[in-house]
């Protein structure tokens, strides 16, 4: 199997050391005119170097991960998809609703199969997560926690690209938040503050924000994200059920002083960063894109679940500027 790799930062080479291990790749093709890094990834993985998509895409290959800019994503993966070429695209798909919605009828309308960067699908604790609501082992949930804290806050250069803290941080917990319930957002209230660097308001962004989510059988969900946690990456979800509970991301490596007398939880140290907190997770999301472009696995996370994801950021991000309660019914795209 052949693939190709259109951006080689610190996701992209990340993936490319990944899938050179896999026995089923023979060979990486790398395009990203934009770094000064390509040839010496080129040599450490022994990949193929292209100067840009097209002729990445004349050289006939099986697959490809778009890995490159956000702002680059639609029109790579528009190209990859009218080529009939199984893709993986880095979330998000696209920088406006209006291309993701369009990027989902073209993935309809081609069959091609795209799988989206969701990696917390691929965590096991979010799987298991996944499996003690659909069996029935926690009862009914009542109440669901969610955080995505990170570590230490971009550049500031990368806030006016990167789509503000809804669509850039906390779409990840909306998107795993579907696929451990299986369920659909109703409503949602958002609220954010910046307490931190000045950029984040010349952005017009915030550091800080939580939601109330309603989900479409009553449960509750309330999701807190910020860019400030210099405690350590903390990433994790609590499911509280009439008959237990159970959370992903609350090990000893849990980034959290306990101030109970003798306590000695969490051992530590803490994740600092996301690919340490989730490196398992991203080597099975790419061992599972190679079997999705042999065709013999479906996408676990499509375009279109990637848009329902989008959809939810977009609704905090109206409900936090214009301090009301949304429903999903007011944003297109469903």
């Amino acid at each position: 199997m052949r693939l190709g790799i259109v951006g080689v930062g610190r996701i992209g080479s990340f993936h490319a050391r990944s899938l050179s291990g896999d026995p089923a790749v023979s060979e990486l093709v790398l395009v990203d005119p934009w770094s000064d890094s390509v040839t010496a990834l080129a040599a450490e993985v022994g990949a193929t170097i292209d100067p840009d998509l097209d002729a990445l895409l004349r050289r006939g290959v099986d697959g490809l991960l778009i890995t490159s800019a956000t702002h680059t994503h639609a029109d790579i993966l528009r190209a990859s998809l009218r080529a009939g070429l199984p893709s993986f695209c880095e979330k998000p798909v696209a920088s406006t609703l209006a291309e993701t919605i369009d990027l989902a009828r073209l993935e309809a309308a081609t069959g091609v199969p795209v799988q989206v960067g969701f990696q917390r699908r691929f965590d096991a604790a979010y799987v298991r997560l996944r499996g003690a609501v659909a069996s029935g082992e926690l009862g009914f949930v009542h109440t669901i926690r969610a955080a995505t804290h990170d570590q230490s806050p971009p550049p500031p250069g990368y806030l006016p690209t990167s789509g503000g803290l809804f669509r850039d941080a906390a779409i990840h917990d909306y998107d795993v938040i579907r696929f451990v319930t299986g369920r659909e957002v109703r409503q949602v209230y958002a609220v954010g503050a910046n307490k931190g660097d000045q950029c984040f308001t010349e952005a017009a962004d915030v550091d800080t924000a939580a939601a109330l989510l309603t989900m479409d059988h009553d449960t509750l969900v309330v999701t807190s994200v910020t860019r400030y946690n210099t405690a350590g990456h903390d990433i994790r979800m609590e499911i509280h059920g009439s008959r237990g509970a159970m959370a992903a991301g609350l090990d000893d490596r849990y980034p959290m002083m306990s101030a109970e007398p003798g306590a000695t939880f969490p051992a530590g140290p803490a994740h600092q960063s996301f690919l340490e907190r989730f490196e398992s997770a991203y080597r099975a999301e790419m061992a599972e894109f190679v079997q999705v472009v042999a065709g013999a696995l479906p996408s676990r996370c499509t375009v279109a679940d990637a848009l329902e994801a989008f959809r939810v950021a977009e609704a905090c991000g109206i409900s936090r500027r214009e301090g009301r309660p949304v429903t999903m019914r007011e944003i297109p795209g469903r």
